[in-house]
C-alpha cells in the first residue's frame, strides 16, 4: 500500500457517496454501501480497483466467518455499484455468492398481547404510536414519518411516504386509530408531524421539528415487552 493508494481509494469512496445520493437510494442502503466500500479497502489495503474472483472469493469466505448472510450481499452489492458506477467496469462476479435459502414465520403478537403491551407503555406518545403501528400493519420508519396532511379523515386512509422500495402506498385508517389519533393531536397540536419528538416533553412538542427517536421508541418496546414476560421476538422493523 502506498500514499498514492489511499488517496485514489479516496476520491473514489467520494465519488460512490455522490452516486449512491444522486440514485436516491436510501439512507440505509447508502451506509450499507459506503460501508462495505470502506471494509473491503481496508482488507485489500486500499487496491479493490481490480478485484479478481480469487481475491474476492477469499474476502467474502473471510467476512463470513464473523458477519451475516445479510452483511455479505450488502458487501456484494456495495462493490457491484461501485464497480458500475464509479470505475465504469463490467461487474462479472454476480454468483459469486448464494446464501441458503430459508423461510422463516415471523412470531405473531396477538391481539390480547397487544392490548396489553398497549396498557404496559405509561408514556402516552410511545402508547399512540405503537397502537397506530399495529392497527395500520406499519413498519417503524412509516409511522415516525406520518404527518398531519397524510391522515385523510374522510376517506379512512393514511398516506404512507416512502415506505419500503421508496415507494408511496395508502393503508386503511380504522376509526379507532382516527379518534386516537386526534385526542393525541389536541394533547401536542404540533401542526406538521403527528409524533413530535419528546424532548423538553409535551410543551415544547408544538414546536418540534423531527419525530420521535427511532432509538428511544425501540428500547421502550422492548422493555415493555420484558416486563410483560412476552418471549415472542418482535419484527426488526417494528
Amino acid at each position: 500500500m502506498t500514499a498514492s493508494d489511499v488517496a485514489n481509494f479516496k476520491r473514489n469512496y467520494q465519488t460512490h457517496l455522490k452516486h449512491l445520493k444522486l440514485k436516491g437510494l436510501q439512507p440505509k442502503t447508502i451506509e450499507a454501501y459506503s460501508r462495505a466500500i470502506r471494509r473491503t479497502g481496508e482488507y485489500f489495503d486500499y487496491q479493490i480497483d481490480d478485484l479478481s474472483e480469487h481475491q474476492l472469493t477469499d474476502y467474502f469466505t473471510h467476512l463470513l466467518e464473523s458477519h451475516s448472510w445479510s452483511t455479505v450481499k450488502l458487501d456484494l452489492y456495495g462493490l457491484m455499484f461501485y464497480y458500475t458506477h464509479v470505475l465504469h467496469k463490467p461487474w462479472e462476479h454476480i454468483d459469486l455468492i448464494k446464501p441458503p435459502k430459508a423461510q422463516r414465520l415471523p412470531d405473531i403478537v396477538t391481539l390480547k398481547e397487544t392490548k396489553r403491551l398497549t396498557m404496559e407503555t405509561f408514556t402516552l406518545s410511545y402508547r399512540v404510536f405503537y397502537f397506530t403501528l399495529y392497527s395500520m400493519g406499519l413498519r417503524l420508519g412509516e409511522g415516525l414519518r406520518l404527518q398531519v396532511g397524510d391522515i385523510d379523515a374522510s376517506r379512512r386512509r393514511a398516506h404512507i411516504r416512502d415506505s419500503k422500495g421508496n415507494k408511496d402506498r395508502l393503508v386503511p385508517l380504522p376509526d379507532v386509530t382516527l379518534a386516537l389519533l386526534r385526542r393525541f393531536w389536541s394533547v401536542h397540536r404540533n401542526p406538521v408531524l403527528l409524533f413530535p419528538n419528546r424532548r423538553g416533553g409535551l410543551k415544547t412538542a408544538r414546536r418540534a421539528t423531527s419525530p420521535l427517536a427511532r432509538g428511544g421508541v425501540q428500547a421502550t418496546l422492548r422493555q415493555v415487552v420484558a416486563d410483560c414476560g412476552i418471549k415472542k421476538t418482535l419484527p426488526r422493523t417494528v
